[in-house]
């Protein structure tokens, strides 16, 4: 059977790589459990004769390069427990569920009116966060849904701090909020309790998953950030330096769901160039605001101006409730602090891409055919220079020697052989002669 080695790279840093070996038939169960997202993969097909001949063998490591790029560019795919355990398989080897179910034992054992009815694998996107259907033991028809998750990378409140946050939050009412009935976190993870909401989500509402009339919307998973959780769009908003306060990530973010609402699907790409045809030319004009070249460049709309646009300019809130959440001063700072250091760790992750992104052109640029010849053109000019001065300066030594006047007869040598072309600019590796293990960004 043949086998196919391949790097794997996080992020910018080639640091951050490693080794997979995979066959064909890996790839092939891949795809046929990445089926359910109803896309078409370009996954090479199967040979049962001459699936090892050498011709065969490269073709297929070309159709198998460009499987991989299309999942590893495509966000919904890279972000796939199934993606990352087949190109990162020492860290999504664990059960998380298992270990959601014994994190959520060890908080439960100084309140045990809670009981675990059953996981809900379907919801969500985090690997790490897990959701499980609740009840209370002396009210079993009350359906609650538990959410467990690891803390973040930008988790920078102390233990304490984060723990007094947390506990906070069910005493946050808010008529846009989704209420919290019980939240706890310790030194490495956190739990949050809420009411299961049998209607289901937006997204259930914008994919026809559920059909119910639109409901007023709240906000879920307020918790996130206190734990440091990065954002599902944080690989779009770290390309661009502009979008480098959390203000400004909210918007960004808002505009994907802005976008997902009104045409019934994420965007292609990010910039978006043009938009199809909407039901209101306002929501149009807020997207451009958002999603557009112009705007990744120069920066997001603040909240306050997108509330002036047109689309919400208008609009009135009758709901009558009013929010209360009180939070201490010194926490206040705390929170403060923290914002910063989440927007000086994405200033420097943007830093670092931008670098490398600069690096990549040049190195595309040097290695191009164009450049090549360029090279080429000047190693044969500065290799007919050298063999001109070396005919040059013979000559002169020949008829200083015929002038000197010693009468002494002075042997006659060949001109100097031309020098070969230099290679200076020009670098050589194994890879120009022997076949190399293909490359993912993941």
């Amino acid at each position: 059977m043949q086998e196919y080695i391949i790097r794997v790279q996080r992020g910018v840093s080639a640091e951050n790589s490693w080794q997979i070996v995979r066959r064909y038939s890996d790839f092939d169960l891949l795809n046929n459990s990445l089926q359910i997202s109803t896309l078409s993969l370009p996954l090479p097909p199967k040979k049962l004769i001459g699936n090892m001949e050498r011709e065969f063998i490269a073709e297929r490591q070309k159709g198998l390069q460009a499987y991989l790029d299309v999942i590893t560019t495509h966000h919904i795919l890279s972000n796939c427990e199934l993606v990352k355990k087949f190109l990162d398989p020492n860290s999504y080897s664990v059960n998380y569920t298992e270990i959601a179910l014994q994190h959520v034992s060890m908080f439960f054992r100084s309140e045990p009116k809670w009981e675990v009815v059953e996981p809900l694998k379907d919801i969500g996107w985090r690997i790490r966060k897990k959701y499980f259907l609740m009840k209370i033991k002396n009210q079993p028809k009350e359906r609650l849904m538990l959410s467990w998750a690891d803390l973040g990378p930008d988790k920078y409140l102390s233990d304490k701090d984060l723990q007094y946050a947390v506990k906070l939050l069910s005493s946050c009412s808010h008529p846009y909020i989704y209420k919290i009935t019980f939240a706890t976190a310790n030194e490495s993870s956190a739990l949050v309790i809420r009411p299961f909401s049998e209607k289901g989500t937006l997204k259930d509402l914008i994919y026809k998953v559920r059909s119910a009339p639109p409901p007023p919307c709240k906000l879920l998973d307020l918790e996130n950030s206190l734990l440091g959780l990065p954002s599902f769009y944080r690989s779009y908003f770290s390309q661009f330096r502009k979008i480098n306060t959390l203000e400004g990530v909210d918007v960004h973010c808002f505009g994907h769901l802005l976008y997902e609402m009104t045409y019934g699907r994420p965007p292609d790409t990010i910039p978006v160039d043009s938009f199809p045809p909407a039901p209101s030319v306002f929501v149009v004009s807020v997207l451009e605001s958002i999603l557009t070249c112009e705007a990744m460049k120069n920066g997001m709309p603040t909240v306050s101006r997108l509330l002036q646009m047109p689309l919400f300019s208008d609009v009135l809130l009758t709901n009558s409730e009013k929010p209360q959440f009180k939070i201490p001063t010194k926490l206040k700072e705390a929170l403060k602090t923290s914002k910063e250091c989440t927007e000086k760790r994405l200033t420097e992750e943007q830093k670092l891409i931008h670098q490398h992104r600069r690096l990549t052109r040049a190195q595309s640029h040097h290695g191009s055919e164009e450049e090549k010849k360029k090279r080429k053109i000047l190693a044969r000019k500065k290799s007919k220079r050298s063999a001109y001065e070396s005919g040059e300066e013979h000559s002169a030594k020949y008829s200083n020697s015929n002038n000197s006047g010693s009468g002494a007869s002075s042997p006659l040598t060949s001109p100097s052989s031309p020098t070969p072309p230099s290679t200076a600019g020009i670098k050589f590796t194994a890879s120009d002669l022997l076949p190399i293990p293909f490359n993912t960004l993941f």
